[in-house]
Formats: structure tokens, C-alpha cells, sequence
């Protein structure tokens, strides 16, 4: 059995660079592990403001909340040194699925698919 985050190199690769590649492969599964635990409970919070939002008739989408959040996001990402253009587009990503899981809460079907993101 071979380890999953070994390069798909030649055998002359140096041990210790493949050691390494490991490590830092687990981190990033780790991290990625991480990640999707964060979102899902993220998710589960604006699950619950669709419905709050669908109980009082409110509209799924906020462009002005939607607006500093895109704000915020950039800021943190610059200061992390992370590309602002990429936690926009991320953070637009995940808006879209929110407001399509709070149109559906809104609709009736208050259970979005599992296998798709539930809030903002």
C-alpha cells in the first residue's frame, strides 16, 4: 500500500523530499478537513436565518449585507496575504448557494440537498 500523498515520481526523488511532500500534503488534508467543517457549520447558520427570513417574508437575498461581507472578506484576505479577487469569488460562490437554499426555504422545501451548501 502507497501512501496516498507520495509524489507520482521516479524512485530517484530524494527520501526527505518525499517525506516532506508528505507532510505537507497531510497539513493540507488536514486543513482541507478543516475547511469543510467550518463551512458546514457556517451553513447551518444561515440555514437557519432562510428560515427566520422565510417566517417573517423577508427576502432571501441582502445586496447590502451581501456588499460589506464581500467588503470584510477582501480586507481579511489581504491581511492574511491571500488574493482578494479569490475570497470574492469564493465568498460569491457561497452567497449564490445561500440565497438559492433560502429561495427553496422560502418556497416551501425546507430542506435543501444535503450535498449542497444551505446558508450565507
Amino acid at each position: 500500500m502507497t501512501n496516498s500523498n507520495a509524489p507520482d515520481a521516479p524512485d530517484a526523488v530524494d527520501p526527505a523530499v518525499v517525506a516532506e511532500l508528505g507532510r505537507l500534503r497531510d497539513s493540507i488534508d488536514n486543513i482541507d478537513a478543516a475547511v469543510v467543517h467550518m463551512l458546514a457549520e457556517r451553513f447551518k447558520c444561515t440555514q437557519q436565518v432562510g428560515h427566520l427570513k422565510a417566517e417573517h417574508a423577508l427576502p432571501p437575498a441582502d445586496p447590502a449585507r451581501e456588499a460589506r461581507q464581500i467588503s470584510r472578506l477582501r480586507e481579511l484576505a489581504e491581511n492574511a496575504k491571500l488574493d482578494p479577487a479569490f475570497a470574492e469569488k469564493l465568498l460569491n460562490f457561497i452567497i449564490s448557494e445561500v440565497i438559492r437554499h433560502h429561495e427553496q426555504i422560502a418556497a416551501g422545501n425546507s430542506s435543501p440537498s444535503s450535498s449542497s451548501p444551505s446558508g450565507v
